[in-house]
């Protein structure tokens, strides 16, 4: 799903100030731009959801032993593998197999 924003601000209209003094607002808003804002979202048992819940439990399996970790772990997945790659820093001692 896109939505686009528009402004009243052409191009072509784009005005720069000779001096020191700020232009009036008015002068200033008539360039058009155009934004566009998308997001997605994935349905129960998607790759993305089974990586986001991988994650969750190394960084909970960490906190739970060492509230002082730190955590920046990601996960990806291709077929019949799955990869846990980033940086922790912990006492404890996780079994990513399990």
């Amino acid at each position: 799903k896109l939505i686009a924003f528009r402004s009243a601000i052409l191009p072509n209209q784009l005005t720069f100030p000779t001096s020191n003094m700020a232009e009036p607002a008015q002068k200033k808003a008539r360039t058009e731009r155009v934004f566009l804002f998308s997001s997605e979202s994935v349905n129960e048992g998607h790759p993305d959801k089974i990586c986001d819940q991988v994650s969750d439990a190394v960084l909970d399996a960490c906190l739970t032993t060492d509230p002082q970790s730190k955590v920046a772990c990601e996960t990806a997945t291709k077929d019949n593998m799955v990869m846990v790659a980033g940086e922790i820093t912990t006492q404890a001692k996780i079994d990513y197999d399990k």
